[in-house]
């Protein structure tokens, strides 16, 4: 009698153990934690997709835009062409700068006061500048951050459900044939499956693309110290 439950229950629990199969025959926290990882996965996806095309593109432009910058034109004329193309963050905080520069060679007067104060404001204009350029190109890197942390936790929440209904069917049945334990593993295995699959690229993605971060601020910040010392020589020389 015994087996002939435990034979029903398998039966009605199905022999298919394809991906789809196992997400339909699951229970429903387990669908909900497996669902809650495949919409985890493909966020982070979308995340390292754009990444990948976002720091390519700066790397690209930038290359370009240092190129024109020291290639010895005046900085008025590279400000000229870049006023209405600032399409990366080096063109935006050196447009900015220029904009300030702009303003201070028009200001009456070569007082030591008015050169200093130029400075101080050009500095400062620098310095929100590259913080704002890298507070935008480090957007989304926490959901990185979130998925590759968080995932795993997630999955073992679905596998432990799994077990569980796994020792159900036992108590249920009251037989260990492995074709009783069998789906509750298998949902319980795939929970775990889905929960890498998601965090193992996430934690990838944030580790390449906060290092190409990191390298970014300090390629940023080194250009607008360096700009800085043009434009504050550039003020001495008509201070005098």
């Amino acid at each position: 009698m015994e087996t002939e439950v435990a034979s029903a229950a398998a039966a009605g629990m199905g022999g298919d153990f394809s991906l789809w199969s196992l997400f339909l025959r699951a229970d429903p926290i387990v669908k909900t934690v497996m669902g809650i990882l495949v919409i985890a996965s493909v966020w982070s996806w979308a995340v390292i997709i754009d990444k990948s095309l976002t720091f390519s593109r700066i790397k690209s432009k930038s290359n370009k835009f240092e190129d024109q910058f020291w290639s010895g034109k005046p900085l008025d004329e590279l400000y000229r062409k870049m006023r209405d193309k600032q399409d990366h963050p080096m063109a935006r905080v050196f447009a900015a700068a220029m904009e300030e520069w702009s303003t201070a060679k028009t200001a009456s007067g070569r007082s030591d006061a008015l050169v200093i104060g130029a400075r101080e404001r050009i500095d400062k204009i620098l310095s929100v500048s590259v913080s704002r350029e890298l507070e935008k190109a480090e957007s989304s890197l926490g959901v990185l951050a979130t998925v590759g942390s968080a995932a795993p936790f997630v999955g073992l929440l679905g596998t432990v459900w799994g077990i569980m209904n796994a020792f159900q069917a036992i108590a249920l049945t009251k037989d260990t044939n492995l074709a009783v334990v069998a789906p509750g593993i298998a949902e319980a295995l795939f929970a775990t499956a889905l929960g890498l699959l998601a965090a193992i690229p996430a934690v990838v993605g944030y580790n390449r693309y906060s290092s190409a971060l990191n390298s970014f601020a300090v390629r940023l910040s080194s250009f607008a110290d360096e700009f800085s010392n043009i434009l504050s020589r550039q003020l001495d020389e008509r201070a005098r």
